[in-house]
């Protein structure tokens, strides 16, 4: 079988490092094509369009959910991945960014990287031949909130016009939920404790007309049609966990707070989960949650996502 992928022109190169990087219409695309992409996946149906293209995904922050989604999305694919840590690596041993890009661009066909500062990430695009995926950086998560979108989108139909509560901090997720918002026009409540606000430099100009900051979680969740959250202390943030905990004690979805969003409200969670921290066990395991769901559907948009950033539009 031949490859669908397209030849990449170096300096025209389309990149994903942060959910604004894709139009509307764009979107629409992949959400259809996720939805196709998993009917396959189902079905047992073979669909190599980028046989024998290769994936490199770097990591700089551990993994479980990407490292499999990625890996076995690039394989149902028809490509193959290579994994890379940084500590095995020579960008671990002070290698410039810049030089490591022209190098693993020049070797493979696409690249992914789970790593901390968001400038990393743009650095290593501005010097790649190939696109380059953001598989999660200090700033944003693209493809989890991607997932996020497609998964309800699954259960309830068009994102559009709808509310979303998100209840904790003002970490990747937030503020990639806010750019989600923006561009697929639905309302995105923000509610976290005092000291962790979202900081007005990172909102684009347009971003307050889809952002209602809520002094608290119930005003945030009341006639939600989902309530999200992550857990209250994030990679890279260990030496706050005591002060985090205090801080964010009011803060966890349970039962009583999912009461207070719509009736047929969805809750969902990024994983890993912390029961009895920002999460009861009464919510995640209940039957509004749809969090397994909204984990699996991370391989279909990331296939969606490989296969449009190398192919184009296939429809």
């Amino acid at each position: 079988m031949t490859s669908l992928a397209k030849p990449q022109v170096p300096g025209q190169v389309k990149h994903y490092l942060q959910f604004s990087d894709l139009t509307r219409e764009e979107y629409d695309y992949l959400l259809k094509r996720s939805a196709w992409l998993k009917a396959k996946f189902k079905s047992y149906e073979t669909w190599h369009p980028l046989h024998d293209r290769t994936l490199a995904m770097i990591f700089e922050k551990h993994s479980t959910r990407t490292r499999l989604s990625f890996e076995a999305g690039i394989h149902q694919l028809g490509g193959h991945a290579v994994y890379l840590n940084t500590r095995d690596t020579q960008l671990g041993r002070g290698e410039p960014v810049e030089d490591a890009a022209q190098v693993i661009s020049r070797m493979t066909d696409i690249i992914m990287i789970r790593t901390f500062g968001q400038e990393i990430i743009e650095r290593f695009a501005a010097n790649s031949r190939v696109p380059v995926i953001n598989g999660l950086t200090n700033e944003y998560h693209p493809c989890q909130v991607l997932a996020d979108i497609f998964t309800f989108v699954e259960a309830r139909g068009p994102i559009q016009g709808k509310t979303v509560a998100w209840v904790g901090d003002a970490n990747n997720m937030a503020y990639t939920w806010i750019q989600a918002a923006e561009c697929l026009d639905f309302q995105l409540r923000f509610s976290a404790p005092s000291g962790y606000q979202l900081d007005p430099a990172l909102l684009s100009k347009g971003a307050q007309q889809h952002l209602t900051i809520c002094a608290n979680p119930e005003q945030a969740c009341k006639g939600a049609d989902l309530v999200t959250t992550d857990v209250w202390t994030s990679m890279g943030y260990e030496d706050e966990n005591t002060s985090r905990m205090n801080a964010f004690k009011e803060w966890m979805v349970d039962e009583e707070l999912m009461s207070l969003a719509k009736p047929d409200a969805l809750f969902m969670h990024c994983l890993p989960a912390h029961r009895g921290e920002e999460v009861s066990a009464g919510v995640i395991d209940g039957p509004q949650s749809i969090v397994w769901e909204e984990a699996e559907n991370r391989l279909h948009v990331q296939k969606a996502l490989m296969e449009y950033l190398l192919c184009g539009r296939l429809d």
